[in-house]
């Protein structure tokens, strides 16, 4: 095993999680989650913070009524209800890591 520091100065962890059978799940079709992945992807590409931030998909983070939910490694911000209107927000406490 090889241990290493953590590449990135900040992970955001977006739940993705989907499930079938009409249970809620942050990533089931009209609830965001994927969207808003894709969107903070997007944009720390567009910003030029790739490299710095990292943006990863998560599996089920246990709070489905309240997602779309996303957590920010290390600063331990938890999100709630969020979605891709909340990108620009979420951005700048990112940029942060960028400077």
């Amino acid at each position: 095993m090889e241990r290493k520091n953590v590449p990135y100065q900040k992970t955001i962890f977006v739940c993705t999680n989907a499930r079938e059978g009409g249970r809620v799940a942050c990533g089931n079709p009209g609830r965001g989650g994927m969207e808003l992945c894709e969107a903070l992807k997007d944009s720390v590409k567009r910003l030029g913070l790739k490299g710095k931030v990292r943006v990863a998909r998560s599996g089920c983070l246990d709070l489905c009524e309240k997602g779309p939910n996303a957590f920010v490694y290390p600063d331990g911000q938890w999100y709630s209800g969020i979605g891709p209107r909340d990108v620009p927000e979420l951005i700048k406490k990112l940029e942060s890591a960028g400077g």
